[in-house]
């Protein structure tokens, strides 16, 4: 893979600057830069200055609890559909120099490894077979690019267009009239369930929240006493859209080994990737729309923030009946966080490709040509501890409130700097 989490445009050996689209890169190094401080930086700054105006950004900053978007939110969709977008221009031409079956082999050894990086993130073999977390960010993404890849080598753009709508439909389908367990797995209820069986150690577990991930331990009573609680619930409902009270969420429970986020299931889980390879096929048709040299600059703009209002607006109507949701990745959230993504493109496409303004979106394509590195490098490397003993303690404490908006600073300004060093030696981490 080339300079992104999942097949970007390629690098600059790779393209003509001609035929580069900046826009791209800085687009996705703008997402990227939420995940690896941006979103502290606000919080930070909220906690210093508790003014109004920073209130309503600090919570943007955090994902909905459950229905509803925020600006948190869009991020990881947003790189999802960046994913799409840029396999239009890296796979055709991968498909030219070696061909297709050349091609379909490099995408799948380019999932494969984007995979494993996902599962090694997330701790990897640290906590034995039961702690591996096989459904995550990265591994959501390798999925995404291999489906959308493979669809897009296989199809025409009609074709994929009716591919698309049926994963949304197929998908609300599925969550509306397949019948689940009348039972809602959260924490709360569970325990309560347990108690009113009599398991009162099950309850107590799941009451206390310092209690270890139950689906992380082998043989855990625990989870065993969860396990209980829903085979033995014989009532079925069918159209429920509540955490833990679902079908996606069901189906984890019953189906996805190891770790599970959320304990009982995982946002990033089985079948709400049906959906986010959807988000990955709206980034494909924005891909070829910018791609389409017959299609003058400025429509291309306008088409795509008409997309963006249209897709906006017929999601939320959607999300009525099937709730914009991100944990199970509704089809209305599809439909919601890929028109913002349109409308963020036209937006970086006007301003970069048809205006020319390029200085200040730099610091974004320095991150957006290697993201895969940053946000190895931000997990796994203890850049706030760093941080922390350069401006921690008296210099902390002597700056007050703003200590640790400092500290903040200096973390992503030590992400830029890496990137930038990169950028200047034309290093690209590629896969």
């Amino acid at each position: 893979m080339s300079a992104t989490l999942a097949d970007p445009v390629l690098a600059p050996a790779d393209l003509k600057p001609t035929r580069r689209l900046l826009s791209l890169d800085a687009l996705r190094g703008f997402d990227m830069f939420w995940i690896v401080g941006g979103e502290e930086i606000v919080h930070a700054l909220y906690k210093a200055w508790p003014a109004g105006p920073l209130h309503l950004l600090d919570k943007q900053m955090d994902h909905t609890p459950w229905a509803g978007v925020t600006f948190y939110d869009l991020i990881f969709p947003l790189f999802v559909f960046i994913v799409g977008a840029s396999l239009v221009f890296s796979l055709p031409r991968m498909i030219e120099r070696e061909g297709k079956a050349a091609a379909l082999r490099r995408v799948i050894f380019r999932s494969i490894l984007l995979y494993s990086l996902g599962v090694f993130v997330y701790g990897g073999l640290a906590k034995g077979i039961e702690g591996i977390r096989w459904m995550g960010v990265l591994q959501r993404i390798a999925l995404s690019y291999f489906f959308a890849a493979l669809i897009f080598c296989t199809f025409r753009a009609r074709a994929m267009a009716v591919v698309w709508v049926s994963l949304l439909l197929g998908y609300w389908a599925l969550m509306a009239f397949v019948p689940i367990r009348d039972i809602q797995l959260t924490s709360s209820n569970v325990a309560r369930l347990a108690r009113q069986s009599g398991d009162e150690q099950t309850a107590v577990y799941f009451e206390n929240k310092d209690s270890p991930n139950a689906s992380t331990i082998k043989n855990s009573p625990a989870w065993t006493g969860a396990r209980q609680l829903f085979y033995s619930t014989s009532r079925r409902v069918t159209g429920k859209y509540d955490q833990g009270y679902n079908v996606s969420d069901h189906f984890d429970f019953e189906h996805l080994p190891g770790k599970k986020w959320d304990i009982f299931y995982d946002p990033e889980g089985f079948l709400s990737t049906i959906p986010a390879v959807a988000t990955c096929l709206f980034g494909v048709f924005a891909g070829l729309l910018l791609k389409n040299a017959s299609v003058p600059d400025r429509k291309k703009v306008l088409l795509l923030i008409g997309a963006g209002f249209l897709a906006v607006g017929i999601g939320f109507l959607w999300g009525i009946k099937f709730p914009v949701i991100k944990k199970i990745w509704t089809s209305s959230y599809v439909l919601v966080a890929g028109g913002f993504a349109c409308l963020g493109l036209a937006a970086f496409y006007q301003v970069i490709e048809i205006w020319g303004w390029r200085k200040w979106c730099m610091p974004f394509v320095w991150i957006g040509m290697n993201p895969i590195t940053i946000y190895m490098v931000f997990n796994l490397a203890a850049f706030d501890e760093f941080a922390d003993r350069v401006l921690g303690g008296p210099v902390k404490q002597a700056l007050g409130a703003w200590g640790l908006v400092a500290i903040n600073l200096l973390v992503v300004a030590m992400m830029f700097a890496l990137v930038r060093f990169l950028y200047k030696r034309q290093i690209f981490l590629r896969l």
